[in-house]
């Protein structure tokens, strides 16, 4: 009887980070993904786990597991649990999920639960504690994710096309288009103006329809200056975002702006994102103040 090769050994990840950042849901997802799922394995147990359930023998070759704050001081024992796994020829990927202090709290004082730091701290308390507890595996993490931008299906998302695209870290571009009347949104990373393009509000025939219309997208795309702009923004865009990546960034915001936010950032932002999912990037657009 031929002798099978032996296998490699299967692929671990350990998922962490902070409370309230969306864990379960990554979990869930690598779930749906696939993967053979543990929630809360004690830290101890990985390295058992990690020959039971991934071994030659075995018939799982893929697994997450979550460990998180539950682990109390016993969470201190990851970063050298993993390191043994790797001198081990075992590798565990390590992913740290995180977010913004105010949007922890934000969420916690949402649905009124207490922390997992204990019932007698603020919610923000917990987070800095909680934070403090967190960065020695933070330092050690293969990817970190700041999930304060995504909602729900955004990080389901996200995390899929991560998991597709192994060897490669996703980003997800969201333009806004918004009208500088109403302000400028609070939560972009690049602002830029579009005011300097001839505005289609004064061509009559043109007025009543939005930028996503193409006849107001071929009125804009017919000056020159629009042309060079969407060219230069391509190409810093091109040069920012490997950089982005390469810190770990996995949620850029960029607004276009115009007067009223109706016609010209509109139309940019329509072209801006047709131009990034060329580039293979994962992107969004929402035109905030389209319909006021």
């Amino acid at each position: 009887m031929k002798r099978q090769p032996a296998r490699e050994h299967g692929q671990l990840v350990i998922l962490t980070g902070m409370s309230g950042s969306g864990k379960s849901t990554v979990l869930k997802t690598f779930e749906d993904l696939g993967y053979y799922c543990v929630d809360n394995l004690p830290v101890e147990l990985i390295p058992t786990f990690s020959e039971l359930h991934l071994g030659d023998d075995s018939e799982i070759f893929r697994a997450a597991i979550l460990v998180d704050a539950r682990e109390g001081d016993k969470l201190a024992k990851l970063p050298e649990t993993i390191r043994r796994l790797r001198r081990e020829g075992k590798p565990a990927e390590l992913v740290f999920i995180e977010a913004s202090e105010e949007v922890l709290v934000r969420r916690y004082s949402e649905t009124r639960r207490p922390h997992p730091m204990g019932r007698d701290v603020s919610p923000r308390e917990g987070v800095r504690r909680e934070r403090r507890l967190m960065a020695p595996i933070r330092k050690i993490a293969d990817v970190v994710i700041d999930t304060s931008k995504f909602n729900v299906h955004e990080l389901t998302e996200f995390i899929k096309k991560r998991v597709t695209t192994r060897g490669k870290r996703p980003l997800l571009v969201s333009l806004i288009s918004f009208g500088y009347r109403y302000g400028v949104p609070s939560e972009a990373d690049l602002v830029f103006d579009v005011r300097f393009l001839p505005n289609p509000h004064f061509v009559a025939k043109l007025r009543p329809f939005s930028g996503k219309d193409a006849r107001v997208a071929r009125y804009i795309r017919s000056f020159p200056q629009t042309g060079e702009f969407l060219r230069r923004i391509e190409g810093l865009l091109a040069y920012l975002i490997p950089h982005y990546i390469r810190e770990g960034k996995s949620y850029l915001t960029i607004a276009i702006g115009c007067t009223g936010g109706r016609h010209r950032s509109v139309a940019i932002s329509e072209a801006l994102a047709r131009a990034m999912a060329r580039r293979g990037l994962h992107t969004k657009v929402h035109h905030r103040d389209l319909n006021r």
